[in-house]
């Protein structure tokens, strides 16, 4: 396998969408670079472009994905054993792909996926919803369970707040690397997660999206200041 994460601290997830000035494999290797070099002890990208381009700027290891919605199915994150084998292929020293149960667009299940994947020495990172998804992902032999799905399936708990309280239980109820990923802005929040056993926090749009972060602070003004 590849370079693996094996200390513990902050993770910066480096994507932009369409339509965002920042959208672009050149911005978000500079982006990368950036976050290297205030401490990140690794990248997460989307796209083959982007994880090759940030491959190129940053010895840190980088997570890689290739979110793609296929048909009118729920699986969008690394959603084909294909899609998982391009990221690697990109450069992602580890791939992360949706870890839950659902139909994947390839009709392969998670374990098919998972063992296709180690075949062929890939690092794997099941991004999941539920404490049950992710004792799941464990006994599959993934190398990381991470918590990003949490609240963006219709079955997992709803909250504005990262959930703190899913990192607590996978650490206790398992030897692998809990990753605590999803709605982290506040850095109490993130001491919190690693305090609860995870291994390291993943900040995407709190760091690497301003125009994100403009939005956010404007409302939160226009909502209690008249201007």
């Amino acid at each position: 396998m590849r370079q693996m994460i094996t200390r513990r601290g902050l993770v910066v997830s480096c994507q932009a969408y369409q339509g965002e000035p920042l959208y672009g494999a050149d911005h978000m290797a500079e982006m990368a670079l950036a976050a290297e070099l205030g401490g990140a002890i690794g990248i997460r990208a989307n796209g083959t472009a982007d994880i090759a381009a940030i491959k190129q700027k940053v010895d840190v290891p980088v997570i890689g994905l290739v979110k793609q919605q296929i048909g009118n199915g729920p699986v969008y994150i690394t959603p084909t054993l294909q899609t998982a084998i391009a990221a690697y292929e990109a450069g992602a020293d580890i791939v992360a792909i949706d870890g839950t149960g659902r139909e994947r667009p390839d009709g392969k299940t998670l374990q098919e996926v998972v063992e296709a994947l180690h075949h062929r020495n890939i690092a794997v990172m099941a991004d999941i919803s539920t404490v049950e998804e992710g004792l799941y992902a464990a006994q599959l032999g993934v190398q990381y369970i991470s918590t990003t799905l949490s609240g963006y399936t219709p079955y997992s708990p709803q909250r504005v707040e990262p959930d703190i309280e899913l990192v607590r239980k996978l650490a206790q109820k398992t030897a692998i690397p809990v990753v605590a990923e999803g709605r982290f802005r506040r850095s109490a929040d993130m001491v919190e997660a690693l305090e609860a056993g995870a291994q390291f926090v993943v900040v995407g749009s709190a760091i690497t999206r301003p125009q994100f972060l403009t939005e956010h602070y404007w409302k939160a003004m226009q909502d209690t200041v008249k201007l």
